[in-house]
C-alpha cells in the first residue's frame, strides 16, 4: 500500500513535469501588422527559467531579455525603419536551451482617407521603397476603368488592407485589389461622387447624394445619412465619429457605427472642404470665405478667420499651425488655438489644392500652373515648379519625393527639397485626384476615367526576385547568429540601429 502511494506520487510529479519538458516554446505578438517603426510587444513562454533569450526581426538580433522563473518574458521590439513591405518573421531563441518560437509580422502602410491622416498632412513618413534615387524607374503596373466610361474627378484613392477605394462620376465607389487592379466590388450611390472615401474599422465612408457607410470588405450598405444637398466634402474618421461638410452649408458629426447625428454646425456657404482633426479640434473652410475651428466633441465654435474669397481647399494641421488655401490665391498659416494669422503667401491664382506638410516645408498647388514649396515657419518661398496648366490636385509627400498632378495631363514626381523633376507620367487629360503613396506603390485617379497604379517592379522580375531575398523567407532559428554585444534589457526594448527618423 505504501509502495502504491509512493508510485502514485511519482507518477503525478512526472505528469506535472512532462508538459514543461515536451511542450515547445510559444510566442505572441501584440499586433500582427503595421508600418516600419511600429512598437510590438513580444510575449514568450516555456523557455528555461532565467534563460537569456534573443529576439530577432528576420535575421537581425534586436533584443536580449532574461526569462523569469517560469520561463516567460515580455519584450518591446520596434520594427526597423528599413523593413520593406511584406511578411517578416519574429523569432525568439533561448541561448542555452536552443528552444525557439516564431511568429509572422506583416509590414504594411495604410493611406486610409483623404490626405492620409486626420491632420491632412498628405505625408507618408513610413515609405522606404521609392526614393529620390529610384523614383525615375516607376512604371505603370495597372489601370482600372470605371464601368460607365465616365471620368474620375476630384475623388482621391484611399488604400487599406491591400484594397484601393475610389469614387467616380458614374456614381460608383469602387474597391480594387491594390496589386492587380481587379475589381473586388462596387456600390452605386444616388449621384456622382466627388468626395474621397475614408476607411476605418472595417467600414468605408463616402459622400454623394448622401453620406454612405459600407462594409469595406463586401461593399454592403450599412447605413446612409441624408443632408439637404450633395456632399463633396471628404469625410474624416476618428474614434467613434465621422465628420464631413455638405453643400447645405453645414458640417456634421455622426456616430461612425450607427450614422446617428451627434451635432451639426451651420455656416453661411457650401462646405466643400474636408475637415481636419487635431487635438480635439475640427478645422475646415467654407464658401462663406471663412476658416473655422470647432470643438470636435460638441460642435461649438472656437474661432473663425475670414479670407478674401471662398475656401474650398482642405486644411492641413502641423506643429500648432493650420495651413489652408483660398480662392483669393493665398495660402494662410493660422494659429491652431486662436486663429490668428501667422503668415500668408500670395500665388498668382486661386488655390483649390490642399497643402501637404512634411518636415520644414509646406507644398501647395495653384491655378497659376505652379506647385509651391514654402518654409512652414515663415511662409517664404523655397522653390516653385511650373507646369503647363492649373495645379488643382493636392500633393503627396513620401521619402523625399513630392507627387502631384496637373491639368496639363501629367503626374509629376519632384525632389521635395529642390523641386527638381525626377519623373513624370503623361496621360493626356487632367489629373485632379490627389495621389496616395503606399508601400512602394503610387495610386492616382484621372479624368480619363482610369485609376492608375505605378511601382518599381512592373514587368521587372529581376527587381522582385532581389527584393524577395532580403529577409522575407522564414529564417531557420538554428542558423541565427546572436549579437554578443547586447546586454540583457529588463524592459526588453530593441536597439534598432537603423530605426532613424522616418
Amino acid at each position: 500500500m505504501k509502495t502504491a502511494k509512493i508510485l502514485a506520487i511519482f507518477l503525478g510529479l512526472a505528469l506535472l513535469l512532462m508538459p514543461c519538458v515536451s511542450r515547445a516554446a510559444t510566442v505572441k505578438l501584440s499586433i500582427a501588422a503595421g508600418p516600419p517603426t511600429t512598437k510590438v510587444k513580444v510575449t514568450c513562454t516555456l523557455f528555461n527559467a532565467q534563460e537569456a533569450v534573443d529576439v530577432y526581426f528576420d535575421t537581425t538580433d534586436l533584443v536580449l531579455v532574461v526569462a523569469d522563473g517560469q520561463g516567460k518574458f515580455s519584450a518591446e521590439m520596434k520594427v526597423p525603419a528599413s523593413a520593406l513591405p511584406g511578411v517578416h518573421w519574429v523569432t525568439a531563441v533561448g541561448r542555452t536551451s536552443g528552444k525557439a518560437a516564431q511568429k509572422p509580422f506583416t509590414v504594411r502602410t495604410e493611406w486610409p482617407q483623404f490626405r492620409r491622416g486626420t491632420k491632412h498632412k498628405g505625408y507618408n513618413p513610413y515609405e522606404n521603397v521609392i526614393n529620390r534615387d529610384n523614383v525615375g524607374d516607376l512604371e505603370e503596373a495597372w489601370r482600372f476603368a470605371s464601368e460607365f466610361d465616365l471620368q474620375f474627378t476630384f475623388s482621391s484613392p484611399a488604400v487599406w488592407r491591400n484594397k484601393v477605394y475610389i469614387g467616380s462620376l458614374d456614381g460608383n465607389i469602387y474597391a480594387v485589389a491594390a496589386h492587380t487592379g481587379k475589381k473586388v466590388w462596387s456600390y452605386q450611390t444616388g449621384d456622382a461622387i466627388l468626395s474621397s472615401p475614408a476607411v476605418a474599422g472595417g467600414k468605408v465612408y463616402v459622400g454623394s447624394d448622401k453620406l454612405y457607410c459600407l462594409n469595406a470588405n463586401t461593399g454592403a450598405l450599412l447605413w446612409p445619412f441624408a443632408t439637404s444637398y450633395i456632399i463633396s466634402s471628404s469625410p474624416v474618421v476618428a474614434g467613434n465619429r465621422v465628420y464631413f461638410g455638405s453643400w447645405d452649408q453645414k458640417v456634421y458629426a455622426l456616430d461612425a457605427k450607427t450614422g446617428d447625428k451627434a451635432w451639426e454646425f451651420p455656416t453661411e456657404g457650401a462646405v466643400e472642404s474636408s475637415p481636419a482633426l487635431a487635438n480635439g479640434r475640427l478645422y475646415f473652410g467654407s464658401d462663406d470665405h471663412r476658416v473655422y475651428a470647432l470643438d470636435a466633441a460638441t460642435g461649438a465654435k472656437l474661432w473663425d478667420y475670414t479670407t478674401g474669397a471662398g475656401v474650398k481647399a482642405s486644411p492641413a494641421v502641423a506643429a500648432g499651425r493650420v495651413y489652408v488655401g483660398s480662392h483669393d490665391g493665398k495660402l494662410y498659416a493660422l494659429h491652431t488655438r486662436t486663429g490668428a494669422k501667422v503668415w500668408e503667401y500670395a500665388t498668382g491664382s486661386d488655390i483649390i489644392s490642399s497643402p501637404a506638410v512634411a518636415g520644414n516645408m509646406v507644398y501647395v498647388g495653384s491655378g497659376d500652373s505652379k506647385l509651391y514649396a514654402l518654409n512652414v515657419a515663415t511662409g517664404s518661398k523655397v522653390w516653385e515648379f511650373l507646369t503647363m496648366w492649373n495645379v488643382h490636385t493636392s500633393p503627396a509627400v513620401a521619402n523625399g519625393v513630392v507627387y502631384f498632378g496637373s491639368d496639363d495631363g501629367n503626374l509629376y514626381a519632384l525632389d521635395s527639397q529642390t523641386g527638381e523633376q525626377l519623373w513624370t507620367f503623361y496621360n493626356g487629360i487632367s489629373i485632379t485626384s490627389s495621389p496616395a503613396v503606399v508601400d512602394g506603390w503610387v495610386y492616382v485617379g484621372s479624368q480619363d476615367h482610369n485609376l492608375y497604379a505605378f511601382n518599381l517592379e512592373a514587368g521587372r522580375e529581376d527587381i522582385a526576385a532581389a527584393r524577395n531575398q532580403k529577409g522575407f523567407s522564414r529564417p531557420d532559428p538554428a542558423l541565427l547568429i546572436p549579437d554578443l554585444t547586447l546586454s540583457p534589457n529588463p524592459k526588453g526594448r530593441s536597439k534598432n540601429k537603423d530605426e532613424g527618423n522616418p
